[in-house]
């Protein structure tokens, strides 16, 4: 039986009782007795944190929340998501399907402008797509075109044209997308930031978007950048556009995105009031930050998930021997015991490769046994796989150390990989997640890496094809299944039930592969000022950013 989101939400309760307990007892309580709706100034620029970004402010650029969360704030999409991860039309006027919900004709708004007074068309989508996924651009986002006729398995276009041949421009408000296959609910993709219009003043004369354009964008969304703008390694700094059309509207006068090297300075900083919010609480504060009277606390269960990856290029991770390495090494992690000790209880251990709060989701995966704490069955396949290659070298992992609790949980996960196993297994520090996702993205990682996923869009697929499928942008660890990637493609193009049973059996796969270890669901952590109102977590465990006040 399906689920409803309120009944999943119950689910987790279930799951993570002593998480509940702290949500009971939390600051949210607080920001609702002071209306939620509003009271505070509409002038008042917030502070929120942030990282810097990795890469240019290109929406088919970006897929890491350093940029991510700056750009859902600079660009508007044919529809917009809603706190509980509804959709509502935002540039669109209509996307309406044909019979066979194969081709989608969306008319836009004739109202809307890009920040340099030029109008959003119909052009401003369907270049902006094309651009994505173009090879010849290297577009991280180019994956989320792939159902678009034209595009191949992994969303470039086919033969390496610069057109996706199923884009069709009709007319300056109205263009047609027209599918591989049937997909019954396409349209609620379309809020992500790989699917925003771009102006034609972001491109140079070759078809080219240019470095000053990523550096400064401009775009159609509720805010627009400040004059200083973008600072590298200091702050993004955003301010109302004026001319925005859609349902975001900001409530105050400006964001400002501070990035730290380290969440427990940015902890320190909201306790003395010189950062407004940060949206996760360092492991250090966990068993305090609901009793601090400094701040105001947040806990609920969220959407994030949290993994690491084991590239498969890695010696000994191939084939049967890896395999079973991979088992070995998930069943050598007590996933409760680091959640508890770690996080006191503000993440729930792995079942699954997606989230709870999500419709369809089930903790009876087929195969998920391979992530229950079994020490006695690790070393038995550690030394089943020994027999194939004896293991012959160290077990590193991988951790950006400007991330909440990553130092404290990749020690302790290597210290039981290194008593269960009884191999040489270790952390591996890189100072700042900008830096651990350089040489990720660029294949130079030698070792394991943490990894973890925020939805783009409310739906299970996201959690799954982005990052696991052959060639997809977020598959960082370059896994390749054809099971995998056919379970998935049906999936799209099912429905209800069908749907949930195919995303089943595709995670069952990925349950025998392990190409990336599950760990954890991490709830909804943040503090804010005790001056800040109208806090709220999104869908996706995110702070509404227009709605803050103080």
């Amino acid at each position: 039986m399906r689920l409803s989101r309120r009944t999943r939400l119950a689910g987790v309760a279930l799951i993570a009782a002593s998480s509940l307990t702290l949500a009971a007892c939390g600051g949210g309580s607080d920001d609702k007795s002071e209306g939620g709706g509003g009271g505070g100034s509409t002038d008042k620029v917030i502070s929120v944190y942030g990282t810097n970004p990795q890469n240019p402010l290109i929406p088919t650029a970006t897929n890491e929340v350093g940029g991510g969360d700056p750009l859902d704030n600079l660009f508007s999409g044919l529809v917009a998501y809603n706190t509980d991860g509804s959709v509502t039309n935002e540039v669109a006027e209509s996307i309406e399907p044909n019979e066979d919900s194969t081709v989608w004709t969306v008319k836009l708004k004739d109202d809307w402008k890009f920040t340099d007074g030029t109008p959003v068309t119909a052009d401003s989508f369907v270049k902006a797509w094309n651009y994505g996924a173009n090879p010849k651009n290297k577009q991280l986002n180019n994956y989320f075109f792939y159902p678009i006729k034209g595009t191949d398995e992994v969303g470039n276009t086919e033969k390496g044209s610069d057109t996706v041949s199923g884009l069709k421009v009709l007319d300056d408000t109205s263009f047609s997308i027209t599918l591989k296959e049937p997909e019954s609910d396409f349209p609620l993709r379309l809020g992500y930031s790989a699917y925003m219009p771009v102006p034609d003043s972001a491109y140079d004369e070759s078809g080219k978007i240019t470095k000053e354009y990523g550096d400064a964008p401009i775009g159609n969304g509720p805010y627009k950048l400040t004059k200083s703008g973008w600072e590298k390694n200091k702050q993004i700094s955003l301010e109302p556009n004026p001319d925005y059309k859609g349902v975001h509207k900001p409530k105050n006068g400006g964001l400002v995105f501070k990035f730290y090297n380290s969440t427990d300075s940015a902890y320190t900083d909201v306790q003395s009031g010189n950062l407004d919010v940060l949206d996760q609480v360092p492991p250090s504060a966990l068993t305090t930050f609901e009793s601090d009277s400094a701040i105001k606390a947040y806990n609920e269960p969220g959407s994030s998930f949290s993994s690491f990856t084991i590239p498969e290029r890695l010696e000994h991770f191939k084939g049967e021997e890896g395999e079973l390495r991979r088992a070995a090494i998930s069943m050598a992690i007590n996933r409760p015991e680091i959640t508890e000790k770690i996080f006191n209880n503000a993440r729930t251990p792995a079942s699954d490769f997606t989230s709870p709060v999500l419709d369809g989701w089930t903790d009876k995966v087929p195969g998920n046994e391979v992530l229950k704490f079994n020490p006695d069955e690790a070393k038995k396949k550690w030394a089943e796989a020994d027999k194939i290659s004896k293991w012959d070298g160290k077990f590193e992992l991988a951790y950006n150390n400007d991330g909440a609790g990553n130092k404290e949980f990749s020690e302790a996960m290597a210290n039981q990989i290194k008593n269960t196993l009884g191999i040489d297994a270790a952390p591996k520090a890189y100072p700042t997640f900008d830096e651990l996702r350089t040489v990720i993205t660029d294949r130079t990682i030698k070792t394991p890496f943490r990894t973890g996923w925020q939805a783009d869009y409310p739906s299970m697929l996201n959690y799954l094809g982005p990052i696991y499928a052959t060639g997809a942008g977020s598959n960082d660890g370059d896994y390749s299944n054809k099971d995998f990637d056919k379970l998935v493609s049906e999936a799209s193009a099912a429905s209800d039930d069908e749907r949930y049973k195919l995303i089943s059996e595709a995670q069952s796969v990925l349950l025998k592969d392990l190409p990336a270890i599950p760990l954890w669901y991490q709830n909804a952590t943040a503090v804010t000022t005790t001056d800040l109102k109208d806090f709220k977590f999104n869908w996706k465990q995110k702070p509404d950013y227009y709605a803050l006040t103080k």
